[in-house]
C-alpha cells in the first residue's frame, strides 16, 4: 500500500491519502497554513537580520584606512581611521587600503653620458596620501602602485643617468641618489604616493667597460711603479753627489792637514799599526811577517818629541 500525504481540497487540513482509499483518512494532527507561513515568516526575517549584522559592521586594521562605495552616491569622500565602522548593507561596502610604507625594487637599462650602458636596481618605499584615498580610487583604484611605479621609476632613472658619465656614477654615487629622490618624490605626489626612502642598490656595467676599467687600473699601476723607480733613480743619484761631495771634501781636508802638518801621516800610520797589532794579537794562529808591509816598523818613523810647556 503506498501512502500520499497531500492537502485535503475540501477542509484545507493536511491528509493522508491511500492509494486503496479515495476517502480522506486522518492520521496526524492537523496543521494550519496560517501557522506554517508564520515560520517561514519568521525565518526569512531572522536570515535578512543575520545577513544584515554581519554585513553592516567592518573593522579596520592597524596601518590601514578605508573609504566606503554606496551604490546610489557612489564614492564617499570621508577616509575611516583604524577600529569598527557601520554601514547600510548591501547598499554600502567597504574599500581598504594599506597605508603603510611598502618597498618596492626595480631595475633599469639605462644609457650614461658617455653611452656607456648601465643596470641600475633602485629600491623605494612608497605609501599613497591617507587624505586622498578617495581621489586614488577614482584614478588608480586598489592597485595604484602597480601602475604608477613602474612607468615613474625607469623614466625618472633613464633621466638621471642620462647627466652623468660612468665613472661619476660611480664616485658620486650620493648625489645622483639624491637627485633621483627628488625628481621621483615630486613625480609620485601627483598621484598622491608619498616616497620615504629612495635609494641604489646596485650598479652594474657592460663588459666593455669593466674591461677599460681594469685596464686603466693596471696603466694607473704600472704608471705608479714607474714613477717610484725615477723618484728611486733621482734619490741615488743625489745620495752618490752627497757622498762624492763628502769624499772631495775628505780628500781636501786630508790634503790641507798633510801640507799644513807632516805629522799627519805619521799619526795614521800609527793608528794603522795599532788597528793590524790588535787584531793579529787576538788572532789563534801564528803569523810571522815582515814588519814593514805591516806598518809596523815604528822604529824607521821619524818622530819628534814634544816637550811640555
Amino acid at each position: 500500500m503506498i501512502v500520499i500525504t497531500n492537502i485535503c481540497c475540501s477542509c484545507n487540513y493536511i491528509r493522508t491519502f491511500y492509494s486503496f482509499n479515495c476517502n480522506c483518512i486522518c492520521n496526524f494532527p492537523k496543521v494550519p497554513l496560517r501557522g506554517i507561513g508564520a515560520l517561514l515568516s519568521v525565518g526569512v526575517v531572522g536570515g535578512l537580520g543575520v545577513y544584515g549584522l554581519n554585513n553592516s559592521v567592518y573593522n579596520v586594521e592597524g596601518g590601514s584606512r578605508a573609504i566606503v562605495f554606496n551604490r546610489i552616491t557612489g564614492i564617499k569622500d570621508k577616509v575611516y581611521p583604524e577600529g569598527t565602522h557601520l554601514i547600510i548593507p548591501w547598499f554600502e561596502r567597504p574599500i581598504i587600503y594599506d597605508v603603510r610604507a611598502r618597498p618596492h625594487e626595480t631595475s633599469s637599462i639605462a644609457g650614461s653620458g658617455d653611452l656607456q650602458m648601465v643596470k641600475i636596481v633602485l629600491r623605494v618605499l612608497a605609501r599613497p596620501v591617507p587624505d586622498q584615498l578617495p581621489t586614488i580610487y577614482r584614478t588608480l583604484g586598489v592597485d595604484y602602485a602597480a601602475k604608477v611605479m613602474p612607468s615613474i621609476v625607469h623614466e625618472t632613472l633613464k633621466a638621471v643617468v642620462a647627466q652623468y658619465n660612468a665613472s661619476q656614477l660611480i664616485t658620486q654615487r650620493e648625489t645622483v641618489s639624491r637627485e633621483i629622490r627628488k625628481i621621483l618624490t615630486e613625480r609620485a605626489a601627483k598621484f598622491n604616493i608619498a616616497m620615504d626612502d629612495v635609494s641604489i642598490t646596485s650598479l652594474t656595467f657592460g663588459n666593455e667597460f669593466m674591461t677599460a676599467i681594469e685596464a686603466k687600473q693596471v696603466a694607473a699601476q704600472d704608471a705608479e711603479r714607474a714613477k717610484y723607480v725615477v723618484e728611486l733613480a733621482e734619490q741615488e743619484k743625489k745620495s752618490a753627489i752627497i757622498r762624492a761631495q763628502g769624499e772631495a771634501k775628505s780628500a781636501q781636508l786630508i790634503g790641507e792637514a798633510i801640507a799644513n802638518n807632516p805629522a799627519f801621516v805619521t799619526l795614521r800610520k800609527i793608528e794603522a799599526a795599532r788597528e793590524i797589532a790588535k787584531e793579529i794579537s787576538n788572532s789563534a794562529n801564528k803569523v810571522y811577517l815582515n814588519s814593514d808591509s805591516l806598518l809596523l816598523n815604528l822604529q824607521d818613523l821619524k818622530l819628534t818629541q814634544v816637550g811640555r810647556r
